[in-house]
């Protein structure tokens, strides 16, 4: 089978998209298909050899350490990045439509290359012009962007929210495109119900194939663990990740505990949670960090003696997984997609009611005061993802998926026969 799989952003540990490419094409070769990656930037990492990428260059408006920068005027290529520019000048985010508007553009000039097209997260409306050329479209949706929106609203100061609502303007059109799709993907059964009620899609449209996590990669490590460590991993310095209740929490352990955290996330300067740490007196066990490889991930996860996950809504969440992998024990909040990721309550972690600083400061109290529980939860979680999450099987998992998207096409003749064009602004 020739697949093209697209990925507006695809580095590793951008927001799990990164992870998700890689490792899903790999597993994609094994199984002797032919795949060619379309991404936008920032580019994917260390691709398999048997992978090629294809480059979708934007204006890459948000990259460091220049973000939200003014293009020079030669660089303004087409009405696409016309498009681009105008849209964020006016607080909107275009990368999901002017991304697949630039994808669209390219198959249309190679639709007899490929089999089946497979979206990750854009759902942009380049999509609908790629299925009325004729080629099946698959589209992966990790949870509905509209989970991120109400929190950010609710979390946004009054004069703020005017530009939370404008920034995720480009929602209604996922909605749109996403009813539009007859064969969607989707990592949970959480995140399926949420997709179907807020996107308004039906349910028969989504079928759940869970993610993947390298194992022979994230394992416990021969070494000791760090004592007191914990590990927190936030793909974006937003109110959705929790980050601000475990700092909360983290001051309040201090007291009385030797403890560290190791925060894996990439924050605003002078951001919220920079701030917050200097206010709660905790920058002196607080340790930052970045743009980790793989390896340095899962060397870190291995060390740690708790992972903490306090997020406020997750569609999935790759960092319970390799937490899971790396025998490290797991402190998270009962939101979204966890419980049912993790398992029952207290059979790979302790699960706290999302938000409450108490009831977290509590468990990962108890979880640093009893070696005998961090060594069961740990060796739990560890079975669990050999025996449920691998590779190997989402892959396989996906190619039916393709196989009923290529079927549908020649039936109808093709995808979209039945549907019409999205052009609402982003």
């Amino acid at each position: 089978m020739r697949i093209a799989l697209l990925s507006y952003r695809s580095k590793t540990h951008c927001g799990g998209q990164g992870v998700y490419v890689r490792h899903l094409s790999r597993g994609l070769v094994e199984l002797g298909h032919d795949v060619e990656v379309f991404s936008g930037q920032p580019y994917p990492e260390l691709l398999d050899a048997r992978v090629r990428l294809t480059e979708v260059p934007s204006l890459d408006l948000y990259r460091e350490p220049d973000p939200f920068r003014t293009p020079r005027p030669s660089e303004i290529r087409d009405s696409i990045d016309v498009l681009e520019l105008a849209t964020m000048w006016s607080s909107g985010f275009p990368e999901p439509r002017t991304f697949s508007l630039r994808a669209a553009r390219l198959l249309a000039q190679r639709r007899d290359e490929f089999d089946v097209v497979h979206d990750n997260q854009c759902l942009g409306s380049g999509l609908l012009k790629i299925a009325q050329n004729g080629l099946p479209v698959v589209a992966t949706v990790h949870h509905p962007i509209t989970r991120d929106r109400v929190l950010d609203l609710a979390a946004a100061k009054w004069w703020r929210k005017p530009l939370v609502h404008r920034w995720y303007g480009f929602a209604e059109m996922q909605k749109k495109v996403a009813r539009r799709i007859p064969d969607l993907l989707t990592v949970s059964s959480s995140s399926a119900t949420d997709i179907a009620d807020d996107f308004g899609v039906s349910p028969d449209q989504l079928r759940v194939v869970p993610l993947g996590v390298d194992t022979d990669l994230f394992k416990p490590s021969s070494h000791p663990r760090v004592p007191g460590r914990i590990i927190a991993i936030s793909s974006a310095d937003r109110p959705l990740k929790g980050i601000g209740h475990l700092l909360h929490a983290v001051a309040k352990l201090r007291t009385d505990h030797d403890l560290e955290l190791q925060l894996v996330a990439k924050l605003e300067p002078n951001g919220p949670t920079e701030k917050l740490i200097a206010e709660l007196g905790i920058s002196d066990i607080v340790h930052i960090s970045s743009g980790l490889s793989d390896d340095e991930l899962a060397r870190l996860f291995a060390s740690a003696e708790i992972a903490c996950i306090p997020s406020l809504y997750e569609g999935f969440s790759l960092p319970a997984v390799e937490a899971m992998a790396s025998g490290t024990p797991i402190v998270a909040s009962r939101a979204g997609a966890l419980p049912e990721v993790l398992g029952p309550d207290g059979e790979c972690a302790d699960l706290v009611t999302p938000g409450d600083v108490a009831e977290l400061t509590a468990a990962l109290g108890r979880q640093l005061e009893s070696p005998e529980r961090r060594q069961w939860l740990g060796a739990a979680g560890r079975r669990r993802a050999l025996d449920v999450f691998s590779w190997e099987s989402v892959a396989a998992q996906t190619v039916r998926v393709y196989e009923q998207a290529i079927a549908r096409a020649g039936r109808t003749g093709r995808v979209a026969s039945t549907v019409e064009a999205v052009d609402e602004p982003c």
